[in-house]
């Protein structure tokens, strides 16, 4: 108990010295203490309540005295108060009655003042916004007459002189709001008068292009003449756009010839002639006034580099003719005549590294261009004209001081492209040439006729000129018209490389390898594909032979005639050499090999129809008919050849050593082609009528080797190509076994070409053959008997046959 009231009293102080809102927790412990502390709680409470409402009663026990008198005060007072408030307000009214006529007065006389003020003011104004109206409307008429320098040069008098006098004004805001709208407006016309001047040198830059190039061409014609008269050497460094002499640099001089009177008359225009500049003048002028200089330079490259890039792009079927082209680079050169203009005439609108920045563009461009178009091109006429554009728009531009190097290494491209299509067309040339020609000798009957061919062709036979008319000269019709093929193929790549600025040994070695391209890779193309042709027949492949020794021969002409149109000497500089010679070799080596090969697919058709009765008892007698027809169709074939003509010696020798090589491979092919009869893995068996009936063939064929067929054959060369057929065969006839086992491997042996795994097969054969045929004839039991002794020995020839094969060591048995 006594320690709970410490406890609320401590409880009641925080009451009374706490705000009422946070005296909950305070509360709130009073029960959260013991039992009965609430009552203890209240009692205390109520005992505190009593002791204030004593100290309260004290207090006002003590103030009551003085508020009593304090009253009694205040109700003597407010007698007096009430007196003042009455005379207050009489006096107030009559101050009041007599102060409202001079009020009346007062405000008249300041209502007089102000007005005379406002019109001293007005007046004042009215003197400094006269100049500032008067400015404006002038401002208003220089832009009705579209005089817009003018027009900014009273606005600028109007914004710092006059309108800062009267800028507070709204009428003056008004204006000074619409200064920069006109300012737009002129910029904007302006700007409106550029585009027009951008679209119109758009649609004049061809024209102005191609009247720059035909005066560059002009005056490329007239500098050559004064040069050819001068004696002056043509060289690379003379390029005629450098020396073309202007008045101004920044001007297109060009020639308009017009009929007039039947009189021509000749009008030198310029290119303001051509072109208005003045809006670009003027729009850069207002620009610049404006401080939008390099807005105004910025917009107008930009503009000037998309048209650039429209100028530069071509039309799909630009390759199709020589107009596409020239419309293409008359667009350029207007184009880039122009900026040099502007470039000369205006300061910092364009400049050098602008221009040179934009024609490198451009020339990357115009080099793809060209290269991928002119790749189109198979018309060599077409390429021709192409490269005479490009030197003059080259020319043209390199007189405005633009580099054109590249332009000229293009040319070097296109010129062998140019030989290319030169190439192609030649090849059908040659076509033509080869399909038309009969290929027999050129016939001549008389005189002139024989000059005819000889201005055509360089052709000297002492020999054939003894003969007399008429006569037959060795090649035929298409020699010498190849030559003079070849020749205009020359003169047709010699006008590509004239105004290509290089010297003549550099035209000289250029022609030469065109002319080693066309003989080496078209027409030897050309004759090899006609030798391929299977019309082509034996005869007409020795005159191919005749033929391409004289085109051979026919190559120094050629050389002595690139070396006088370029005025070269071969002596004195080393110049390239024209390769003829391998060409026409390979080609008579193709021939020669075409007739070896037709020979023996001819001989494989006679061996084909071959029909051996390997069975047979006994031969016919005779040779076999489709042999005899082989024989007689080489022995017609080489009488073919040995007739040819052959005037000249060379020619003689020459045929006669084809029909010598053609005889010997037709008759080793035949003899080949007879011992793969015999060896063929397909026929099993071959009787002894058989083996004598092929002997017959043989015959047949060593017969016809020592009839000499081609002259020329040292005594027995020809009858060895049947040299292994004739052994084998002999072997067999004879039935010689001992004589060919004991001999054998000896350089002796009478049997030395035959192979031992060669007679294994055939004695393998004919073993089979005849037993064969000892089991169909029974009649006689002797001969069954001396059948079997036979095949005993001939088992025994066939083991030491294949000892000989193996390698191993054998028995000699004699037969």
């Amino acid at each position: 108990m006594a320690d709970s009231l410490p406890e609320h009293d401590r409880i009641l102080q925080e009451i009374e010295s706490t705000d009422t809102a946070c005296v909950g927790p305070t509360l709130r412990s009073v029960y959260d203490d013991q039992p009965n502390a609430h009552q203890r709680f209240m009692e205390k409470l109520d005992a505190c309540i009593r002791n204030h409402d004593r100290e309260i009663e004290k207090m006002c026990n003590f103030h009551h005295q003085g508020f009593v008198d304090a009253i009694t005060e205040l109700l003597k007072v407010r007698a007096d108060a009430e007196k003042l408030k009455v005379q207050v307000t009489d006096t107030n009214r009559r101050l009041q009655d007599a102060g409202k006529e001079v009020i009346a007065q007062t405000e008249e006389i300041i209502r007089c003042r102000v007005q005379q003020r406002n019109i001293t003011t007005v007046v004042e104004k009215l003197q400094l916004c006269l100049p500032v109206l008067e400015m404006y409307s002038k401002l208003k008429e220089q832009m009705n007459v579209k005089r817009y320098y003018s027009a900014l040069k009273t606005m600028e008098q109007l914004e710092n002189l006059y309108l800062p006098r009267v800028s507070q004004y709204r009428f003056c805001q008004i204006m000074i709001e619409n200064l920069p709208k006109l300012r737009e407006e002129i910029k904007e016309i302006s700007m409106s008068d550029l585009k027009d001047f951008l679209e119109s040198i758009r649609k004049h830059s061809d024209r102005i292009g191609e009247t720059a190039m035909k005066q560059a061409q002009q005056q490329k014609t007239f500098s050559t003449t004064l040069q050819k008269q001068n004696n002056v050497n043509y060289g690379r460094n003379m390029h005629l756009g450098r020396s073309r002499i202007l008045e101004s640099k920044n001007e297109i001089t060009l020639k308009r010839t017009f009929e007039e009177d039947d009189e021509h008359e000749e009008e030198v225009l310029t290119a303001q002639d051509l072109v208005d500049f003045s809006p670009v003048y003027r729009c850069l002028h207002i620009y610049s006034v404006l401080g939008d200089g390099e807005i105004f330079e910025n917009y107008y490259r930009k503009q000037r580099r998309k048209q650039a890039r429209l100028v530069l792009q071509p039309q799909s079927s630009m390759h199709e003719t020589v107009e596409g082209y020239r419309r293409y680079f008359s667009q350029i050169v207007g184009f880039f005549v122009v900026e040099d203009h502007i470039l000369h005439v205006t300061q910092g609108l364009v400049t050098r590294t602008y221009t040179d920045e934009l024609w490198n563009m451009a020339l990357s461009k115009i080099i793809a261009v060209l290269r991928t178009h002119s790749s189109y091109c198979s018309d060599p006429d077409l390429v021709l004209e192409l490269k005479n554009l490009i030197v003059v728009f080259a020319d043209t531009l390199q007189g405005y001081g633009f580099p054109v190097n590249r332009l000229f290494d293009l040319l070097f491209e296109i010129r062998d492209q140019y030989n290319e299509t030169l190439l192609k067309k030649w090849s059908g040339l040659f076509r033509d040439i080869f399909e038309a020609d009969n290929y027999s000798p050129i016939p001549v009957a008389n005189e002139e006729e024989y000059k005819i061919v000889i201005s055509k062709f360089p052709f000297q036979d002492p020999e054939l000129d003894k003969q007399s008319f008429p006569k037959k000269l060795p090649m035929s019709q298409s020699v010498p018209q190849i030559y003079i093929q070849v020749k205009e193929f020359i003169y047709a790549s010699l006008k590509f490389s004239e105004s290509l600025h290089r010297s003549s040994t550099e035209i000289d070695d250029m022609l030469r390898k065109s002319t080693n391209l066309l003989l080496t890779r078209t027409l030897s193309s050309c004759l090899q594909n006609l030798i391929k042709k299977p019309h082509i027949g034996l005869t007409e492949l020795v005159q191919i032979i005749i033929n391409t020794t004289h085109l051979e021969q026919a190559c120094k002409y050629l050389e002595d005639f690139i070396s006088n149109i370029t005025n070269i000497s071969q002596v004195t500089v080393h110049t390239a050499r024209l390769y003829g010679l391998s060409t026409f070799k390979d080609a008579r080596h193709a021939a020669e090999g075409e007739i070896y090969m037709k020979l023996n697919q001819k001989i494989d058709e006679f061996i084909q129809i071959a029909d051996y009765d390997w069975t047979m008892s006994e031969s016919d007698g005779r040779a076999s008919g489709y042999l005899m027809d082989l024989i007689n169709f080489l022995r017609s074939t080489f009488q073919v050849f040995t007739h040819l003509p052959n005037n000249n010696n060379d020619h003689a020798a020459m045929s006669g050593k084809v029909a010598q090589t053609a005889c010997m491979s037709a008759c080793q092919h035949l003899s080949t082609s007879l011992m793969q009869m015999l060896l063929d893995s397909e026929l099993k068996q071959i009787s002894m009528g058989a083996i004598q009936q092929f002997n017959l063939d043989v015959i047949q064929c060593e017969l016809f080797a020592s009839s000499e067929p081609v002259p020329g054959f040292q005594g027995d060369t020809l009858q060895l190509a049947f040299i292994d057929l004739r052994q084998l065969l002999d072997l067999f006839m004879v039935w010689d076994w001992s004589t060919y086992l004991a001999d054998y491997g000896q350089a002796t042996s009478k049997y030395l070409r035959v192979n031992p795994s060669t007679a294994l097969t055939l004695l393998e054969k004919v073993h089979r053959g005849m037993r064969d045929s000892s089991k169909k004839n029974n009649i006689f039991a002797q001969f069954r008997k001396n059948d079997r002794d036979k095949q005993k020995l001939i088992e025994t020839v066939v083991k030491q046959l294949r000892s000989l094969v193996n390698g191993l060591p054998f028995l000699t048995v004699l037969f």
